[in-house]
């Protein structure tokens, strides 16, 4: 009887422990992880690798204390990044969300709103500026109701080369500044001569303000900035000083670069220096500009910016270190450059000691802007010296105009 209930219990542990006690998992060799295959590299891949080379030694060689550079292709952002600092004595890093001052690289982007504005039939670049500002005049009232608002656009409304930019820089209030304007001697009938011009060109700003109901401001936040997520783009000095992730200026003086104050120069004449922007900022709209964000703008839109409107000298003869410039247009909004098998829409900006730069090639699909807190060589070479790199990987030149880099 002890032997049987022995028994008994032994078996019940055993059959307990068994219950309770489970094997370690293995993974099947028939089931053994393999690494994945990495992709191939591209040709784009030397294009970025050995443009950031060249920025990071550009940036050495001159000293710029930060800068920001966005690449687009097609509908994609494929590069995006912040280098150097935004002040020289807090050493504090540029980032993809600094914001910078856009100088006159805020032409094209007014030009976009007023593109999209035409677009929902608030306005006609065929409209007269007198249909949305009848009280304005010129100085050869015979052609005060010739110039449209292309005209505005395109830079040849008449008036001489930078009327009246010195009031900008002497803080005079835009109201004050157009109607100055009617003093001023014309050199030309409106859309015949190409004549750079700031203030005549923020005439935007009141016609948008007429056309629409609502400041220029209000109109650019609504139907830009928002729509296009610019979460870090503004046209004022308060906003701009609001953002603690901002790009300080500098100046080269006493053999170094030094900080300078933000000044409110410009913001009074927004549409043509005044808009704020980060690089991420600057990379959804050259989306747009590419023609990827339809339901913003169409295509057909900023197809037309693209086209030449008048005769005007290209800005950077850099340029020609790429490919020779055979002939230079204003567009609407951007310059238009002519070279023997291509066709680039740019624009440079300089205010406060800030410096930007965008080029748009809309057969290539390609876009880049390069935004600098120092005015530097490196500013002035940043996108020539891109699409150099550029036609060495992806097409490499096939005739004699394209000259090898310096």
């Amino acid at each position: 009887m002890k032997r049987l209930l022995l028994a008994i219990l032994t078996t019940t542990f055993i059959l307990i422990g068994f219950v309770f006690y489970t094997t370690p998992e293995t993974t099947p060799v028939s089931k053994k992880i393999e690494a994945s295959t990495p992709a191939p590299p591209t040709p784009f891949d030397g294009v970025l690798r050995e443009y950031e080379t060249y920025i990071n030694e550009a940036l050495q060689r001159t000293g710029t204390p930060g800068a920001a550079v966005a690449i687009v292709m097609d509908s994609t952002i494929i590069y995006l990044k912040g280098f150097g600092v935004k002040n020289m004595e807090t050493q504090k890093p540029v980032d993809v969300h600094t914001v910078f001052r856009l100088g006159s690289v805020s032409k094209p982007v007014a030009a976009t709103l007023v593109g999209i504005l035409a677009e929902k039939d608030i306005l006609d670049l065929e409209d007269t500026v007198t249909h949305f500002l009848p009280d304005f005049t010129l100085s050869l009232p015979t052609y005060s109701n010739e110039l449209k608002l292309k005209h505005v656009l395109s830079q040849s409304t008449g008036f001489p080369y930078h009327a009246y930019t010195n009031l900008i820089e002497e803080a005079w209030t835009l109201p004050t500044m157009v109607n100055e304007l009617k003093t001023v001697q014309l050199i030309a009938k409106p859309g015949q001569v190409y004549s750079y011009q700031n203030v005549a060109y923020s005439l935007i700003d009141p016609i948008v303000a007429a056309a629409s109901g609502h400041t220029f401001e209000d109109e650019i936040r609504s139907k830009l900035f928002g729509p296009l997520f610019m979460t870090d783009a503004s046209v004022t000095y308060e906003a701009l000083m609001k953002n603690e992730n901002i790009a300080q200026p500098h100046l080269f003086r006493g053999k170094q670069w030094k900080p300078i104050p933000i000044s409110e120069t410009y913001y009074n004449a927004a549409p043509a220096g005044g808009i704020n922007a980060s690089i991420t900022d600057m990379a959804k709209w050259m989306t747009a500009m590419l023609g990827y964000r339809p339901e913003v703008i169409s295509p057909a839109t900023t197809a037309e910016f693209f086209e030449p409107q008048v005769r005007a000298t290209a800005k950077n003869r850099n340029f020609n270190r790429w490919s020779r410039i055979r002939k230079s247009y204003y567009g609407l909004g951007w310059r238009i450059i002519n070279f023997k098998n291509d066709t680039l829409a740019y624009h440079g900006g300089y205010v406060n000691g800030f410096r930007s730069e965008v080029a748009i090639h809309p057969t290539r699909k390609i876009a880049i802007c390069v935004l600098a807190n120092g005015p530097s060589s490196f500013s002035d070479l940043a996108i020539p010296s891109f699409f150099i790199i550029y036609d060495k990987y992806i097409r490499p030149p096939i005739d004699q105009d394209v000259l090898a880099a310096p």
